[in-house]
């Protein structure tokens, strides 16, 4: 079969959100499926008893065609257009987020009485997809921008906050929620009880390194909610993407070329047919070290610097990580990477240098 394609086995994925949903017992799980949109996936997933985080109106619609009801989504994006907004809100999706006055306002004029979510910022120390200041806002905005939305008539339910993707240290909730819960005392006090914690996504898999299992997380939440909420406990809700799909993909590749710079005594150069543009952006800064496979795999090694096929100089996957590839590796050999079902796909470009997009390969689920 020609690569390069990445091949997704449902059933992986349905059992990642079942392991994650047993660990956060009664929380309901938020697929974010940005993470990987695949139509046979969402419907498996919907009929697990999925709830899905959507970031725009396509979104909306392709949990709509897999089965998922409206009062099972969440517009998580707080960046939307206002008919984006009316639409999903037609489409009967009630729950939307913000952290912006703007935003607020949109949500005021078209989705009247939804349940409306403030995030805000939280720091991403400790994972190794760190988000941005681009969402979220500060505790003091937050508690504004609630009293904002209750004097106009949306019901402000709750908070949000993301600890960035990949997320290694378990204790990293702990700082959002503590905060959390002084901005919910003080809601409470002015007469606007909030009741909803979303604790975001950020919950990490397994690739050259193993991370925690996912209970470590789960547990330092639950005892973070609990020393932070004695009283008036919020109900939760999570929103994994990475956790759920990254474990049922992998990307087939071909080595397209193996050469060296000098004479000199130095690594490798392996070239593949998939690279930085075609779906493994978040090679960027060798911030996630997928696991890789080859036909020679057991036989002599050496250090190697993995780059992709196209005419662009950041095309490069892995320069300074220690990756070390068999010796025998020649090109038309098969590379398997692993890991790779979460934003892979959904980041290659259209036709950068004329590769065409990453293309996806799905194995059905299984007879039950």
């Amino acid at each position: 079969m020609e690569t390069p394609y990445l091949l997704v086995d449902v059933d992986v994925a349905v059992a990642q959100y079942r392991k994650i949903a047993a660990a956060f017992t009664g929380t309901p799980v938020y697929y974010a499926i940005k993470a990987n949109p695949e139509p046979l996936l969402l419907r498996e997933l919907v009929a697990a008893g999925c709830h899905f985080d959507v970031a725009g109106r396509n979104e909306v619609d392709l949990c709509l065609a897999a089965g998922a009801s409206a009062d099972r989504l969440s517009f998580g994006n707080t960046i939307k257009k206002a008919e984006d907004i009316a639409y999903a809100y037609r489409q009967g999706v009630r729950i939307f987020a913000f952290d912006s006055l703007g935003e607020l306002q949109k949500l005021v004029a078209n989705a009247p009485g939804a349940t409306v979510i403030c995030r805000v910022l939280a720091s991403s120390k400790g994972a190794l997809w760190p988000l941005s200041r681009k969402f979220g806002c500060a505790p003091e905005m937050a508690i504004d921008l609630i009293r904002y939305a209750a004097r106009h008539g949306l019901d402000p339910a709750g908070v949000c906050f993301h600890v960035g993707s990949q997320q290694l240290d378990p204790g990293r909730w702990e700082p959002s929620i503590a905060e959390a819960a002084v901005l919910f005392g003080r809601l409470r006090e002015e007469g606007i009880p909030l009741r909803l914690l979303n604790c975001g996504g950020g919950f990490p898999v397994d690739y050259l390194a193993p991370a925690q299992p996912i209970e470590a997380y789960a547990s330092a939440i639950a005892t973070a909610v609990d020393r932070h909420f004695p009283v008036h406990r919020p109900d939760l809700m999570i929103e994994p993407g990475r956790y759920i799909a990254a474990p049922c993909g992998v990307l087939h590749t071909e080595v397209v070329l193996v050469s060296r710079k000098s004479y000199a005594d130095e690594p490798r150069w392996v070239y593949l047919d998939v690279g930085r543009f075609g779906g493994l952006a978040e090679t960027e800064d060798e911030a996630i070290q997928y696991r890789l496979s080859t036909p020679h795999d057991g036989a002599p090694t050496a250090p190697v610097i993995l780059a992709g096929p196209t005419c662009d100089s950041v095309d490069i996957l892995y320069q300074n990580a220690r990756y070390e590839l068999p010796l025998a590796l020649r090109p038309g050999d098969l590379v398997q990477i692993h890991g790779t079902g979460a934003y892979t796909a959904t980041y290659a470009s259209v036709s950068f240098n004329g590769f065409p997009p990453l293309r996806t390969i799905v194995v059905p689920p299984r007879l039950r």
